[in-house]
């Protein structure tokens, strides 16, 4: 038996954050990161709508990018102390994702990071609190999504959570607040969302209703993305909707070592995700065509692009991406990065370990051994063709 889960409800376009003002509850706790939804007033645009809905409202500040452990279990302590029927949380993957697990945390003080940080294992949720997400960003989708990343800087390992019970109850899809990022956010957080919808696409668990949202979004995202990063406005509002898609495919097919690879070594070499996920996935599609050639070419006849094989077909489709990093500045490989190289050789290894252990490795639609996994990473360092 399949399962497929999404918001209980999506408030989208221009404005649509005033929804908050008819959420009806006592206690409101507010989880954001940096200064940036401060600065343009959006934060105080959704506390005065809590207020109005007649709720108290506290805020929790200062989620830092690539949230930690500790940061969870700090805003679990705050959430305790508190006690919200209601968690909401504006801003970018990292301020959402925290609040995801901080909520595990708030609801279940008897659990360890280690209990849930493997797929499916976290238990009922909303027997305190229900969870609003608003995002600020037009990549991650975690608004839709049963995805929550979280970092333990201590063993430089990111770990993905993964289960529906977290998948939040209403997503707030304003984009307003997609047209405050800074180019190359922009850039990084569309080529995460393009990952997204293109490994839902070919992994183990797509299925008849995650395929029309995943080639929605990839078409929108050829479309929208290279605009959006020109800082035209209506394309940020297209691209703020498209990732929603992917998503939206993405948290009910789920994944590939795209993410595998971006989670591993972002955490030893802090490359910003959607930088990451950028430079493998041209990688990652040469790999995987040997077990799915004909639904990535798929991709490639719905984008128009050239080919009368299959193999020319995925190799358009790699083209284009390639064209679309370039355009806007994304570097090709990790050595273009700037990863040191020495660096790279003494813990590639280790990090190709962990990518095959990765939550997302398992809905791959090729299997990968750590060998092959490193020398995938090697390519993508190097700049190497694969085919193995």
């Amino acid at each position: 038996m399949n399962r497929f889960t999404l918001p209980r409800d999506l408030y989208f376009g221009k404005g649509s954050m005033e929804v908050l003002k008819t959420i009806k509850g006592k206690k409101a706790i507010v989880v954001v990161g940096g200064g940036s939804m401060k600065r343009f007033g959006f934060l105080d645009k959704v506390v005065a709508y809590l207020e109005e809905a007649g709720m108290e409202v506290k805020l929790f500040e200062g989620v830092e990018p690539d949230p930690s452990v500790e940061t969870v279990f700090k805003g679990a302590e705050v959430m305790r102390e508190f006690e919200p029927d209601w968690i909401v949380s504006i801003g970018g993957g990292s301020p959402i994702d925290a609040a995801k697990a901080m909520w595990v945390f708030y609801e279940h003080p008897e659990l360890k990071f280690d209990d849930i940080k493997d797929p499916f294992t976290i238990p009922e949720l909303r027997n305190k609190a229900r969870f609003i997400a608003i995002p600020s960003t037009s990549g991650t989708a975690t608004e839709v999504t049963a995805f929550s990343v979280i970092t333990d800087y201590k063993t430089e390992i990111k770990y993905p959570l993964a289960d529906f019970n977290i998948t939040p109850d209403i997503a707030v899809v304003d984009s307003n607040l997609a047209e405050t990022m800074p180019k190359t956010l922009t850039a990084h957080t569309g080529m995460d969302a393009l990952t997204h919808a293109i490994e839902a696409y070919v992994a183990a668990l797509h299925s008849p209703f995650s395929d029309p949202l995943a080639i929605q979004a990839i078409e929108m995202i050829r479309d929208y993305l290279i605009p959006s990063f020109e800082e035209n406005m209506e394309a940020r509002e297209q691209m703020h909707y498209a990732q929603c898609l992917a998503g939206m495919a993405f948290s009910n097919a789920l994944l590939g070592i795209t993410h595998s690879m971006a989670h591993k070594s972002g955490a030893v070499f802090h490359i910003p995700h959607g930088c990451a996920n950028a430079i493998y996935l041209p990688y990652v599609i040469d790999f995987n065509k040997k077990a799915c050639i004909d639904r990535y070419a798929y991709i490639s006849k719905r984008l128009g692009l050239a080919g009368t094989t299959d193999e020319e077909l995925v190799d358009s489709l790699t083209s284009m991406i390639i064209e679309m990093n370039k355009k806007m500045n994304i570097p090709l490989t990790l050595k273009e990065y700037g990863i040191n190289e020495e660096e790279f050789k003494n813990k590639v290894q280790v990090i190709a370990e962990r990518a095959v252990e990765d939550a997302c490795t398992g809905c791959n639609p090729r299997q990968i051994t750590p060998a092959e996994m490193q020398k995938l990473y090697e390519c993508a360092y190097y700049g190497e063709k694969v085919d193995f």
